[in-house]
């Protein structure tokens, strides 16, 4: 059954993520928990379907309130037709645009989410945050993006650029099925893959700020019995932090 296949292959690669990338996720952790203590901001950004994954740590029950993600136009899927975000993802001078009417400053933390690690807006995207002085995490398949040439001037792919890269250990193209009668391979894998990741880079991040004694804002279930009132004042309380509840 090509579902349990798939479903089985996703284990796995999940087992592989959990055996080899857990000190890089407590490394970026460590960054993000102490740059939180320090009162600095925590913004995240994915071209296209690397932008889910940030969705899904963002606004989200029990998720961290503090993420400040990235959107832009031409950036996400809702953006018709969607072959038009795949030539918007390789405009050179997008990716600084997108960072200059943020007020970033040094000691902010950039999430980074690339599975290629090619295009030039997360590469652009990464240069510039290092030049402010910013923490760059990048998330990217080293075996994707080892085997592709980059689609920036510089030459440089993002893995090169960031302070702490965490493998997503997926195969180039993505996806993971072979089946007889189809030419390609289907079913991507990084989705999933990468939301598995960012949660469990949450995860650190909350349990190294309560090690510190910061007891870190998360939401809680708009749809629970007193959700709407605890979130209200909890963004409140972080409101400095949280761009997106100016």
């Amino acid at each position: 059954m090509l579902a349990q296949e798939y479903l089985e292959k996703a284990s796995a690669i999940i087992k592989k993520i959990e055996e080899s990338q857990l000190d890089k996720i407590e490394e970026a952790a460590k960054i993000i928990s102490q740059a939180i203590m320090d009162g600095h901001l925590l913004f995240a950004f994915g071209c296209s379907h690397s932008s889910l994954p940030v969705q899904d740590i963002f606004y989200r029950a029990g998720g961290l309130m503090l993420v400040n993600p990235i959107f832009g136009p031409g950036m996400s899927l809702e953006d018709f037709p969607p072959t038009f975000t795949s030539k918007m993802e390789r405009l050179e001078g997008y990716g600084r645009l997108l960072l200059d009417r943020l007020p970033t400053k040094a000691g902010d933390v950039l999430i980074l989410v690339s599975i290629s690690g090619r295009n030039a807006v997360p590469i652009e995207m990464a240069m510039a945050a290092k030049e402010r002085g910013m923490k760059v995490i990048g998330l990217t398949s080293m075996e994707y993006t080892t085997s592709v040439s980059s689609r920036h001037s510089s030459g440089k792919k993002m893995y090169e650029l960031v302070d702490v890269v965490i493998d997503n250990p997926v195969p180039p193209g993505d996806a993971i099925l072979e089946v007889e009668g189809v030419p390609q391979k289907i079913c991507p894998i990084s989705g999933v893959t990468s939301c598995a990741i960012l949660h469990a880079l949450m995860a650190a991040t909350v349990e190294k700020l309560l090690a510190q004694g910061f007891t870190p804002p998360v939401y809680l279930a708009a749809n629970v019995e007193g959700g709407d009132e605890y979130n209200k004042r909890l963004m409140a309380q972080y409101k400095d932090r949280m761009l997106y509840s100016l």
